[in-house]
């Protein structure tokens, strides 16, 4: 099969389109023929050396895809209600940059509604991922204010729908007048434009000087300190990526004072057990929404696999809005 290997780390150009053997399923496992898939920033880092794959894990890049189950283990595919031929979306601890690749049967979803795979091989990473953190980590409740660092990347487009469809008052932040616009043509209630305003001053602002019930950050470093800031009583702070940095300092009474929660998590690492519950929890309460057309997944652009290289040079512009999605 073809696949798009990491030939040593390095810029988006050591990413090279070669052959590899098809992978057979094991114990609890499908064997997807793959026709799109997702691209996502876990896969830069490990293409620059920065984020390993799990033990035991394919060493090709590719946390999740959209495709065609062919083969696996007909008893859990049987408890799971699949079938060979079924169209899936699956989350990956990695070899998803391949013309097949295996899944835990777990971790595969149906295609909702009319989608089509390149809709789908955007959902599994972000949708997981915001699940996990902003409502069962974050607790993210109706009516409570919701910020989101980065409202327009894949986890941003996905964080709005899903807080904004869950009641809550929805701020985001991005860094041009074009991509705050986006954010609130997602549902975003209020956008900050980041390069041109004080976040912590906005989001004051807009709450009255209550602050965020719950933040959710991709960014670390001296965002923290700032988070904390401005966060209300009880406020939850989310982090789920360090990419201005991993050293924060930040007030620890306000933390005392406020009964702030200051917490974060990787999923990629995490058991087949954890990421099955949440999949559990997708298909019964989001899945229906993205069905009924309440959510969308945004793709920005796609491009053929052996544009593998272009396409990582895209996200680490920052230009796109929502997802980059390999097909094949």
């Amino acid at each position: 099969m073809r696949a798009v290997e990491i030939s040593e780390f390095g810029a988006p150009d050591v990413l090279r389109l070669g052959q590899r053997s098809v992978p057979v399923p094991g114990e609890g496992e499908v064997l997807i023929r793959v026709t799109a898939s997702g691209i996502n920033r876990p896969d830069v880092l490990q293409r620059a050396g920065h984020y390993a794959p799990p033990p035991g894990v394919s060493d090709l890049p590719g946390l999740e895809v959209a495709g065609v189950i062919e083969s696996g283990d007909a008893r859990a595919m049987e408890v799971a209600g699949f079938k060979v031929g079924d169209r899936v979306c699956a989350l990956l601890a990695g070899g998803g940059y391949a013309e097949w690749c295996v899944a835990p049967v777990g971790q595969c979803l149906p295609v909702p509604g009319a989608l089509s795979d390149v809709e789908a091989a955007s959902l599994p990473e972000t949708f997981f991922t915001v699940w996990s953190n902003v409502f069962d980590r974050g607790r993210l409740q109706r009516g409570e204010v919701f910020l989101v660092q980065g409202g327009t990347s894949g986890i941003g487009v996905t964080a709005i729908q899903l807080a904004r469809e869950w009641g809550a008052v929805v701020i985001a932040t991005a860094g041009s007048d074009e991509k705050c616009a986006a954010a609130v043509e997602l549902g975003a209630h209020h956008a900050i434009n980041y390069r041109s305003q004080d976040f912590v001053a906005e989001v004051r602002r807009i709450t009255d000087g209550r602050g965020a019930d719950v933040i959710l950050d991709m960014v670390g470093g001296d965002y923290v300190a700032r988070e904390v800031d401005c966060l209300a009583e009880d406020g939850r702070l989310v982090i789920i990526a360090v990419q201005g940095g991993t050293k924060a300092a930040f007030n620890a009474g306000l933390v005392l004072r406020r009964r702030l929660t200051i917490t974060g998590s990787t999923l990629r690492p995490r058991s087949v057990e954890f990421k099955s519950a949440i999949a559990q929890a997708l298909r019964e309460h989001v899945w229906p929404l993205i069905a009924q057309s309440r959510l969308r997944p945004v793709i920005y652009q796609t491009f053929d696999a052996g544009q593998a290289a272009a396409a990582h040079a895209l996200m680490e512009s920052n230009q796109h809005i929502g997802k980059i999605v390999l097909t094949w």
